[in-house]
């Protein structure tokens, strides 16, 4: 078991660069194992489709509590046989702020589901959010069921959507 902080690296003039704490950390899992007999390949076959699955799941270990985590590596570490498969694993579990992401209201936009117009009297209100210390935009996207192509299509003005800032404005669709 690993823990890990995320932080982003913005490039400075003269090769340097400035590091920024995105504000949560994740456990990392990484571990080995074999699958031997007469289906070992077909079982680690089984065991990659569970890794392209998309999303979290539970991941449920003896010594550890069970926890939402992604499966984010698999690799076979030597020649696959017809009965016998060495592999390794990662798994990345979240360990942001408890409760998942929340909504503050600088006094100036909506935010908890009361909407307001983002152009300028339409028929449908949108939400605004307000980016809190650790939000990503797809933490964001998944708390109010957007994905986060919709969320980028609806904040032009977010240049890099791997970087927003606390107090930064998310528009909901």
């Amino acid at each position: 078991m690993e823990y890990r902080r995320r932080m982003a690296a913005h490039p400075v003039p003269f090769g340097r660069c400035v590091l920024q704490d995105l504000g949560s950390t994740y456990r990392v899992l990484q571990g080995e194992g074999t699958f031997m007999g007469k289906n070992a390949y077909r079982e680690f076959q089984k065991l990659a489709a569970v890794f392209c699955q998309s999303g979290s799941g539970v991941l449920v270990h003896p010594v550890w509590p069970a926890e939402q985590a992604y499966f984010v590596a698999l690799q076979v570490t030597e020649k696959p046989l017809p009965d016998y498969v060495h592999y390794s694993f990662t798994f990345w579990e979240d360990c942001g702020a408890p409760g998942g992401l929340t909504e503050t209201d600088d006094g100036v936009g909506a935010t908890s589901g009361q909407g307001q117009s983002a152009a300028g009297g339409s028929q449908h209100a949108a939400t605004v959010y307000i980016v809190r210390k650790g939000d990503t935009l797809w933490g964001i996207g998944k708390r109010y069921g957007v994905t986060l192509t919709q969320l980028i299509a609806a904040n032009p003005g977010i240049k890099n959507p791997n970087l927003i800032y606390p107090g930064d404005r998310v528009t909901i669709p």
